[in-house]
């Protein structure tokens, strides 16, 4: 099982960021399904929405958001049961700068027994139990 991270998202739906290419070499096994089950948190939704209307337009943003929610491939995780989950690994973190959003994801593959995580974001390989991909 794998959750998915903005950052990962971001980089593959927008040619222009660094890590397009990896994203979309790490996209294809996703959708092979080399790492099970695709979780996409509520929060990761919201950032990448956010952040492609910001960067691209708000139309991109919206078919990227409509292509995530249909896609049967990827479990969508509402986050309001995990709240007080990701606010403790929020405030009891040390050595990394996760963002709540951050948290949520981790909370969310430990209550899912996820072991990888997609995303560029290095703070996640600080995360014991988690592989960070690619």
């Amino acid at each position: 099982m794998i959750v998915l991270d903005s950052s990962f998202l971001v980089a593959y739906h927008n040619s222009r960021d660094v890590h397009h290419r990896a994203a979309n070499k790490t996209m294809e096994r996703l959708l092979k399904e080399e790492w099970g089950r695709i979780l996409l948190p509520e929060y990761v939704f919201l950032e990448v929405t956010t952040v492609l209307a910001r960067r691209l337009d708000l139309q991109m943003a919206a078919i990227v958001g409509e292509t995530l929610l249909s896609a049967r491939e990827i479990e969508f995780v509402p986050c309001s049961d995990v709240f007080l989950d990701a606010f403790e690994v929020f405030k009891t973190q040390s050595g990394t700068a996760l963002s709540f959003a951050d948290a949520a994801i981790v909370a969310i593959a430990r209550r899912h027994a996820a072991k990888h995580i997609a995303t560029f974001d290095s703070d996640f390989r600080r995360i014991e139990g988690l592989t960070v991909v690619p």
